[in-house]
């Protein structure tokens, strides 16, 4: 854990969700106010291996149902799209949820090349992008008219309006946990927030971070640190294990046991807490859980998390 990096003093845990109707997104959003979680995390892509919707439509609708949540992207695909209609969008996502509800997870992707080729972005163009999307968004929040000459993007003075209003606009976390992601978090993000990774390889990233951060002159008051959780929670480790395998190797397309067994949170309520811990201490605070599982096993699942391991954390 970096000593650089100013970390929220207690957790928060949210779902990692998308509804496929109204109905289903209305007792979704029922079942996770009682159940006591205070944020719900969208998905992108553009076209996947498996169904996904478009995350800011999404959110819209569901914080109609759930105006005391917080909401964010985990994590919304910027190189796929214009920086002005991504700021478009965006200002009027927080506008509507109201200042400090939204929280605009960003990352590069490229797991699945052809959403880029769809999209008309070359696919190794995805980082120089995102470095040059993410200020340019800022300004467009905050200037009164902007003007952008550069390497991906070229428009003349426009005026964005109406401005966020969270002032400056929502935070901007970073997922990804290469070194040019850990950079670009250092040098222009307000959090990070990887997935597939371990307790001890999180607290590395958030020291290089820190550091590098601290090498680019910021001054940074308040950071982020979430991470994407799978989770099962059974009668046994290796049944929890199994379940992970399965339905995690069919959405991304390859052999999951592995990474499903170095990367989840499995086993027993009092494993997962152990892996929640340990993640804590390595200076984690937002817990996206994405509960694996389909229908009624994945609403199971989250109601058990919220009952057996939850209170451990956030009534301590």
């Amino acid at each position: 854990m970096s000593d650089a990096l100013p970390l929220e003093p207690k957790p928060r845990f949210g779902v990692m969700t998308q509804a496929f109707d109204g109905n289903q997104a209305r007792r979704m959003a029922e079942a996770y106010v009682k159940w006591g979680y205070k944020a719900l995390w969208m998905g992108d892509h553009i076209a996947f291996l498996s169904p996904i919707n478009d995350p800011l439509t999404q959110i819209a609708f569901f914080a109609a149902l759930a105006p005391d949540m917080v909401f964010g992207t985990a994590v919304y695909l910027i190189p796929l799209r214009h920086p002005t209609a991504i700021a478009k969008m965006v200002a009027t996502v927080d506008r509507l949820l109201g200042g400090g509800r939204f929280v605009f997870g960003v990352g590069v992707g490229g797991e699945y090349p052809p959403e880029y080729e769809a999209s008309g972005v070359p696919v190794k163009q995805r980082g120089g992008r995102a470095n040059e999307c993410i200020p340019l968004l800022r300004r467009l929040w905050t200037e009164p008219k902007v003007a952008h000459r550069g390497k991906y993007f070229n428009f003349g003075e426009i005026r964005l309006e109406p401005k966020p209003l969270t002032p400056g606009g929502p935070p901007i976390w970073l997922g990804g946990r290469a070194e040019a992601a850990l950079k670009r978090t250092g040098a222009m993000g307000d959090g990070w927030m990887p997935y597939v990774v371990t307790p001890k390889r999180y607290a590395e990233g958030l020291d290089f971070i820190g550091k590098h951060a601290a090498l680019m002159g910021r001054k940074i008051e308040r950071f982020g640190t979430g991470i994407l959780l799978y989770c099962v929670i059974d009668d046994s480790y290796e049944s929890a294990l199994d379940i992970a395998t399965e339905h995690l190797s069919k959405r991304y397309g390859m052999d999951f046991r592995e990474a499903a067994r170095r990367y989840g949170a499995l086993g027993r309520p009092a494993d997962v807490a152990t892996k929640i811990a340990e993640f804590m201490k390595a200076g984690t605070r937002e817990f996206i859980i994405d509960a694996i599982g389909i229908g009624e096993a994945r609403h199971n699942q989250l109601e058990r998390f919220a009952r057996e391991v939850m209170p451990q954390f956030v009534n301590s």
